[in-house]
Formats: structure tokens, sequence, C-alpha cells
């Protein structure tokens, strides 16, 4: 089949997070099985305008914004070529029901719904704006038409504030192989250890933790906190950071997953996910984590079994300390229910899914009934 992946940043751009890599982890299986695949995104600087990449044909045009038009015209002009497109909304889609040919299926892929979000990055007028095109345009544009979603939240959110109303097929992330095969026990920090993953943006709130790091340390006077991501709150995050704190700016993978393994706790401050990659991805290693009652960390993280869910507003040190003090009896018991947790979902699974879904065959079963039910 010829399918069409359209994401606004590819993995290799310096914003790129977890969205990126559900795109290129599906677009790289499907090539890997016989498909034709375009991967079409924004192009930051120094990258190429086309490359090729594990089969998956790139292509690169505009920025943040003028994507989304050149996006479409690139489409119009290719409008019968393609058999599936998948149109992954990041906040606002790129309306291609409104170009792509009568042939070709549109699939709206939806990571989370970004309406509380858009305040927090962008000015009034312009969040307002992105409001409209992420509910009534994206409604209108989409009526019908069957959408992907990572997680029981995300559908749930689509449903009651977007007021989608076609039909919602659940496609979560997956877990790399190397993180789900078996390997020794790393050895854990002697002292209390937290991390924190994921791209320093506004609206994943770090600066809660930080907040709470002295109150911490008043217990633990040698707990260390590592922060690893980079983003554009890093220059603001780095001036106010207490005593404990190191932030590490972008890893190796490798060298992430050593300091992931060494913690006690992962600690997610995120105002909302699609489903919280990194949530996932520590549970792999043995790690559990603390995270705010949100949607996606809510789907992500089993209260009680892989870690600890706090009321928003919550007092965050205290929640931090109650794991702490539970992780100092029972880290095992936790260790190996966080590794179970994960071993039940893998990127090939769900490439599985969405390749049934645009053959139009039934869907396997999922990774986890109870969890699709939640």
């Amino acid at each position: 089949m010829n399918i069409a992946i359209v994401n606004w940043r590819d993995p290799w751009h310096p914003a790129a997070g977890g969205a990126e890599v559900y795109a290129w982890e599906l677009a790289r299986r499907f090539a890997a099985a016989g498909d034709r695949v375009w991967f079409v995104t924004a192009r930051a600087p120094g990258q190429g305008r086309r490359e090729s990449v594990e089969g998956v044909r790139l292509v690169r045009m505009g920025g943040p914004f003028t994507v989304y038009p050149l996006v479409l015209l690139w489409m119009v002009c290719r409008r019968n070529r393609f058999d599936v497109v998948f149109d992954c909304q990041n906040g606002i889609p790129f309306f291609t029901p409104l170009v792509a040919g009568r042939r070709a299926r549109v699939l709206c892929v939806v990571h989370h719904v970004h309406d509380r979000q858009f305040e927090v990055h962008l000015p009034r007028w312009l969040a307002a704006l992105g409001r409209f095109l992420e509910g009534p345009a994206s409604r209108w544009a989409y009526r019908g038409r069957e959408s992907v979603a990572v997680s029981p939240s995300t559908a749930h959110a689509m449903r009651e504030r977007l007021g989608w109303r076609g039909p919602i097929h659940i496609v979560p992330n997956g877990v790399p192989a190397r993180l789900r095969a078996p390997r020794p026990s790393a050895a854990r920090s002697p002292w209390p250890r937290l991390v924190c993953v994921g791209r320093l943006v506004a609206h994943k709130r770090v600066e809660l933790l930080l907040e709470a790091v002295p109150e911490l340390r008043k217990r633990w006077p040698d707990l260390v906190v590592d922060v690893i991501g980079r983003g554009p709150e890093e220059a603001r995050l780095r001036a106010t950071a207490p005593e404990g704190v190191i932030l590490h700016g972008y890893l190796p993978e490798a060298d992430k997953e050593l300091l992931v393994s060494a913690a006690w706790l992962q600690v997610n401050t995120s105002q909302g996910e699609g489903w919280g990659l990194c949530v996932l991805e520590a549970a792999a290693l043995g790690v559990p984590t603390v995270a705010f009652d949100v949607d996606g960390l809510r789907d992500a993280v089993r209260p009680g079994e892989t870690g600890w869910l706090l009321p928003e507003g919550a007092d965050l040190a205290k929640g931090i300390a109650a794991a702490v003090d539970e992780l100092s009896v029972t880290s095992d018991t936790y260790s190996a229910r966080c590794r179970k947790w994960a071993a039940q979902f893998s990127w090939d699974r769900s490439a599985e899914r969405l390749t049934a879904l645009m053959r139009n065959r039934r869907l396997p079963a999922p990774a986890t009934l109870e969890w699709e039910e939640r």
C-alpha cells in the first residue's frame, strides 16, 4: 500500500517528543512489511528536505505553522497516490480529508486533547484559534471518519471535550524490545534518587518537582533528582534548580536508561499526556512513577501496582515522600509489577493493530482488555 504519515515533526527534530516516536516506530514497521511509506513533516534548521531512512521516504517542509498549508499543497499534487493517510493531530490536525483522493482512507491519530494547553504556550487570541481548529473545525473536517487514540482517556476527552462522534480505535504506545528483554537487575542507588524524563516545556510543570526538592532533602539529605530532557524551559529551570538537582539535557538512550534504572522513582508532573511514554519505559526498567491524576497518566500508571497518582493540586513533596517510604520496604514488589505491566506493550503489537485497521480486518486483541476498558 502507499501510505502517507503526516506529523508535525520527525524524531530527529530538536523538539521531538513521544508523538514523533509513535509515528516513526509505526512508519518503519509498515515499510519493513513492504508498504511504501512517506513521512511528511516540518523541517528544522539543518535538516535535509528529503532523505530515506529504513525504507521510509522523509519529506520535510516549512516551520511550526507553515508546515500545515505546505503539506496540504503537497497532498493536493499527489491526491491520487495514497491508499491510507495517517493524519497525526498534535493539537491541530492537517485537515487532509479536504485534499485526499477519494480512494484514500484517512485516519486521524490523536495523542491528547490540547484545549487546556494552548493558553500555556500561546497568546490568548492564538490559543482561541487553536481551540477552534482542534474542536469545531476538526469535528467538521473528520466527521464520520475513523480515528485512533493512544489511550482511553484520550478517547474520552475526544468525546467529551471535542464532541467527536466518529469511531475511535485505541492503539497504545509500545515499549522497545531492548527494554522488555530480560536483563540483570540494575544497581539501585543506595539513597533515594528520583528521575524526571521528558521535554522541558511549560505544560510539563517540572518546576513543581524542583520546588519539592528542598522539603524532601530535609528527610533525605543525600536525595538526588536527575532531570533528563531539553526544551525552551531548560534555561529557566537551570537558574532556579536547588541543590540536589542535576539537569542533564539530552542523553543518548543507553545513558538515559542507566540513570532511570538507578532511580527509586520517576516523577511526572505534566498537566496532561496522551499516554506518557516515559512512564512505560521506566516501568520496563522496574521503576515506578508518581504522577498527577490527569489524562494519559491515569492510564499509564496503575495505582498501588506500578506507581501512585496524586490529585491535581496535592502536595507533591508529601506524595513523593510517601512513595519513597513505601519503596524502602517493597521496592522488589513494585519493580516486578512494573516489568510485568510494561511487557504487555510493544511497537510490533501496535503496528499490527493499525495494519489490521487500514486493511479493514478485525483488530487483534489489545495488550490488556482490562486496560482498554478503564
